[in-house]
């Protein structure tokens, strides 16, 4: 049976793609996302699952994680999130003052926890909160997570989808050791990659003229200070193509010239999510 690793606990968004992604896999939680990156290095034939941004809040922040480790992407999956408020069995919302989870989550909850006068606390994920409250048993607490959380650990959905923006996705990274990558065909593809350019005037913007000309279309540029730098970047980009196309092939060749560090992370397919309007 082959492995994915997820960071958080039992019942975490993480765990509900994970079971999307393979529900035959055996699926193991990891306390942190390094866990995650060096269980992929240290072992054959496993997967993470990684968060790597959100439709409403942007960036989760484990960039500096995938320059470190440079593990190969196999997939992307969107997770819908739907954030529920959480309670012990038969607890009332008039009990309810203090509310915890993942900063992300209570973020992209902050019209209901304003418009019910809930004290938020931080905690290191959704799941994790959801475990706790079940374990206080007190009646002014609740969780904001998934139903998988509820399920997970005996809590009550009192309300669901409290979300501030329905409809919201989180866009998870399948990543591990090997190399894979599909054979050019029909689909539709994303081409990752990072890059570190020369230091000279002018660098990111002569450095992508390549795609401008070859005409293809940058999803993601972003920029990620080096260790201990603060005028020495990464980047982190995809595009849209397979690396085997020639237009590619073109616009890499170009921004090679301007790199000092130049890497592929993964060629996959691109999630049919990406199509839909809405």
């Amino acid at each position: 049976m082959s492995k994915i690793y997820f960071q958080g606990t039992y019942g975490a968004y993480s765990h509900l793609a994970s079971l999307s992604i393979d529900p035959k896999a055996e699926i193991i939680p990891c306390k942190t996302f390094d866990e995650c990156f060096l269980k992929a290095i240290n072992e054959e034939n496993t997967r993470i699952v990684i968060p790597e941004s959100n439709r409403i809040t942007g960036n989760i922040g484990i960039e500096y994680l995938i320059f470190k480790y440079r593990l190969n992407i196999y997939s992307e999956y969107f997770q819908k999130i739907e954030h529920n408020l959480l309670v012990l069995p038969g607890t009332k919302l008039t009990e309810i003052k203090d509310v915890y989870s993942h900063a992300q989550a209570l973020s992209q909850c902050s019209k209901f926890i304003k418009e019910n006068k809930l004290n938020e606390h931080v905690r290191a994920d959704t799941a994790g909160s959801a475990e706790m409250i079940s374990k206080n048993k007190k009646k002014h607490e609740a969780a904001i997570a998934s139903s998988l959380s509820a399920k997970t650990y005996g809590l009550e959905v009192m309300i669901k989808n409290i979300e501030n923006v329905p409809g919201n996705l989180t866009r998870f990274l399948v990543m591990g050791k090997k190399i894979l990558q599909p054979k050019l065909g029909q689909k539709k593809y994303i081409t990752s990659f990072l890059f570190k350019l020369k230091s000279k005037p002018a660098a990111l913007y002569q450095s992508l003229g390549g795609f401008a000309i070859n005409g293809v279309n940058l999803t993601k540029l972003q920029s990620y200070p080096e260790v201990n730098s603060f005028d020495s970047f990464f980047f982190l980009c995809d595009l849209d193509g397979h690396i085997e196309e020639i237009k590619v092939q073109k616009s890499l060749e170009e921004l090679g010239l301007h790199c000092e560090d130049f890497h592929v992370l993964g060629v996959f397919e691109a999630d049919p999510v990406r199509e839909k309007k809405t």
